[in-house]
């Protein structure tokens, strides 16, 4: 039993650390004010101090070097507010404009209150007893138990399946190759973010937990009962220390933001990303994939599907049906200049596979070795792990040397090949030893405790490997694993899934999560994966989803040897290839989201209680998303559909079907048209949304008007995809409707020339108000 004698004290305070200190339990606790509305909290033994680095917390800009940021250095990059504190016999109060965090320092309790409101609400607290592993037993897990209230709702966690709110639900967090994966159920999968957003609705309040720990770990959040304990939910690590950032909200979508500005600044990638991307595994396992390859462009051209890019999948570096990364399989492919150079006069660019391990026969084999490029096990000797075909090793990249070396590789291997970017596969670390050494830039240390950074260094690798290669050009990355960080540096997929329509509906819960977690730049593979081919309704309905995320392909690995190919049914090719030209179209509006996404920390795909959070509807488990702030997206997540029911949130502009281009009023559900031509899509009142009319040689900006007076806008953007010497053109248009009429005042800015040089302003049938542009009567606008 815990006495007055054992608490804790304060011990130490300086630049917003404040160090409690327990002689008895040999352990510090420690409070860092970062901000007025982001704390950090750490509970270590015999030190206050910690050796592991950070590869995650990079504030806004920061650059994170390959080894990682001092954690005892942090500080540095926060602005430090003010803040007060006050004690009591018992308790300790430390407390900015915002947040107020008080410590009962006898049993080591926290609970956070909101100050926003001029009176102090409760939003977190500790559970009561045994909150903290050290309060358990000397030799017990790293662990942080919190009180759990039955109406609390639970997101983000990454990626993760099930649905959008994690109440009940148990998770590990640990990479792993999860092909064929179940989206409503399997656990885990390939990415590892400790973090979530807990909601109240009695409060209305939200606040985030990221524990930054790559280690393997886990979260209960009200799946066990104890009833010694009361309800509670808890985070446990295999970690020796403990180390959570508490983030404010008070509302989803500030958490979201500002967990995002924590973790770092989502790299805007190329525009040409964005378009449909072709890839199947079959192509590049096939004796002649140059010559099958060829075919695929001019099948696009047949059946008139545009293709922005090609992910070539790793059979290119097969020997003996065996895959060996940087070796060219010159049997199938003799001529990888010429391959690149044909795709390239298409339009098209190639994204080439690469993996972190090698085979023990690979070709370059004993180059690694001899090198120690690779991780050991415990007595420095190489150790084997399954890999995909056979034995294998990982290459280690905490050691400076196997990061150059594999920049090298990309370089003379790929890049110089004419290939375009890279594709970062297969790199989840399945390294099962727990006495596995790494290198770690010279300090030595164990894998297990930097288990989760590794796919993040193997991308920075891969990406510093291109803009070395060609440092004008913005780089283009995809990496399947990852850690909170990863949107630094790539965009990413919900990896290996199922063919079926369960996947298709869960896929859209799975993207929520990965969005309220700092993953912004993402989607998922068209069609499945894994299993049989889609059924041709399952598969019209797939592509007519996820033509509305930033990544748009369709890959895949069928059971049955069949490919998926937006030709494979000749009785809906027609619809396929309409869709993929809006999909083209929709490229300048998805584009601007992901340039807004970068400079505000602001999601593309988002759920409706995001802006919407104030309706208390919003929060009940659906099959929708928002597209940015205009789009609602209404999935058909069913078989044989042709009609759709959603819920409008409350909005004063109100909502219109963009096909049928009805008004509804906000706050109700309604039932819209499904035919098999599209899925819907409701457009917030008050919206402008741009499509991009190459035709014409302009850019067709729907108008949605709104209803009182409101002013709304849109900032059109598009640049040449050059690091240094942009060139950029801006147009933004801002609205205000009445019953006088719709005035847009339009300003373009920026001299780049992407052969858009005017804007035609439509409205929705039936919408008789006059429309003015700066002033005057008309529906144009030009910067020629």
């Amino acid at each position: 039993m815990l006495t007055t004698k054992d608490q804790f004290y304060l011990s130490a305070q300086e630049n917003n650390v404040l160090v409690f200190e327990s002689h008895v339990q040999e352990m510090y606790f420690c409070v860092y004010v970062l901000e007025e509305k982001l704390f950090r909290v750490t509970l270590t033994k015999e030190r206050p101090g910690m050796d592991i680095h950070t590869w995650a917390v990079a504030p806004g800009d920061t650059e994170v070097p390959f080894e990682g940021l001092d954690r005892n250095r942090l500080t540095e990059l926060f602005s430090l507010p003010d803040y007060e504190i006050s004690e009591t016999p018992e308790d300790y109060t430390i407390e900015t404009a915002s947040l107020k965090l008080k410590i009962n320092m006898v049993k080591l309790h926290c609970s956070w209150y909101d100050k926003t409101g001029g009176s102090d609400i409760l939003i977190a607290e500790d559970r009561n007893t045994q909150a903290y592993a050290f309060q358990i037993a000397d030799n017990a897990p790293t662990a942080h138990y919190l009180k759990r209230n039955d109406t609390d709702r639970f997101y983000g966690f990454g990626e993760k399946t099930g649905k959008v709110n994690k109440h009940g639900d148990r998770f590990r967090m640990l990479n792993i190759d999860a092909m064929g994966y179940d989206a409503e159920k399997t656990d885990p999968l390939y990415k590892h973010i400790p973090y979530y957003i807990t909601y109240s609705p009695e409060t209305n309040k939200a606040y985030g937990l990221y524990y930054d720990d790559y280690n393997e770990c886990a979260f209960d959040m009200g799946r066990e009962k104890d009833n010694y304990h009361g309800k509670y939910r808890y985070f446990q690590s295999n970690s020796p220390f403990l180390d959570f950032y508490f983030i404010f909200g008070p509302d989803v979508a500030d958490v979201t933001r500002r967990f995002s500005w924590l973790t770092g600044r989502p790299a805007l990638m190329p525009k040409w990303s964005i378009g449909y991307s072709g890839s199947t595994m079959t192509y590049t396992d096939e004796e002649k994939s140059q010559e099958r390859l060829m075919n695929f462009v001019e099948d696009t051209g047949k059946y008139d599907i545009p293709c922005e890019s090609f992910h070539l999948s790793s059979g290119y570096t097969s020997i003996n049906h065996k895959r060996y990364v940087f070796n060219w399989n010159y049997e199938k492919f003799p001529d990888p200049v010429k391959f690149t150079e044909d795709f390239h006069a298409n339009g098209i660019k190639i994204i080439a596979n690469i993996k972190p391990s090698l085979l023990i026969d690979h070709p370059k084999h004993e180059e690694v070795l001899d090198n120690d490029y690779i991780i050991l096990d415990k007595n420095e000797r190489p150790l084997l792990q399954q890999s995909w075909d056979d034995m294998g090793v990982y290459l280690d990249f905490t050691n400076e040397q196997t990061i150059d070396w594999w920049k090298e590789n990309v370089k003379t291997e790929l890049l110089a090949n004419g290939i375009d970017a890279t594709w970062n596969d297969n790199n989840e670390f399945e390294i099962w030893d727990p006495e596995a050494d790494i290198h770690l830039f010279g300090r030595g240390g164990k894998f297990q405790e930097y288990r989760a950074i590794f796919p993040m260094l193997m991308t920075k690798s891969s990406l510093e490997a291109q803009t070395e290669f060609d440092p004008e050009k913005r780089p283009y990355l995809i990496s399947r694993a990852g850690s909170a960080g990863l949107s630094r540096y790539a965009q990413t997929w919900t990896g290996d899934n199922y063919s079926n329509w369960e996947t298709l509906q869960y896929n859209i819960k799975m993207a929520i999560g990965l969005s309220l977690s700092g993953i912004y730049n993402f989607g998922h593979d068209t069609g499945g994966f894994s299993g049989n081919a889609p059924e041709p309704e399952l598969f019209l309905r797939w592509i007519q989803s996820n033509i509305y995320y930033p990544r748009f392909t369709i890959h895949s690995w069928n059971d049955d040897q069949t490919v998926n190919e937006p030709w494979m049914y000749p009785e809906i090719v027609d619809k396929v290839s309409e869709t993929i030209h809006w999909h083209q179209q929709l490229s300048g509006y998805i584009f601007s989201l992901l340039h807004k996404s970068s400079a505000s920390y602001e999601p593309v795909i988002k759920p409706t209680f995001f802006d919407f959070g104030n309706d208390a509807a919003t929060h009940a488990d659906n099959d929708e998303f928002m597209l940015g702030e205009e789009l609602l997206v209404c999935t058909i997540v069913r078989p044989d559909e042709r009609e759709r029911t959603v819920y409008l949130p409350e909005h004063p502009h109100g909502w219109y079907d963009m096909y049928t281009e009805q008004w509804y009023a906000g706050g109700r559900k309604v039932t819209v048209p499904a035919p098999l031509e599209y899925t819907p899509v409701m457009v917030k009142g008050g919206s402008l949304v741009p499509i991009e009319n190459k035709a014409g040689n302009r850019i067709d900006m729907y108008v949605y008007p709104g209803q009182n007076g409101e002013q709304t806008s849109f900032t059109y953007y598009d640049d040449n995809d050059r690091r240094h010497n942009s060139e950029v053109l801006s147009v933004t248009c801002t609205m205000t409707a009445d019953e006088n009429g719709i005035h847009i005042e339009a300003r373009q800015e920026g001299s780049y020339d992407n052969g858009l040089t005017s804007m035609q302003f439509q409205l929705p049938k039936g919408e008789s108000r006059q429309v003015f542009i700066n002033g005057k009567g008309g529906k144009w606008f030009s910067w020629e």
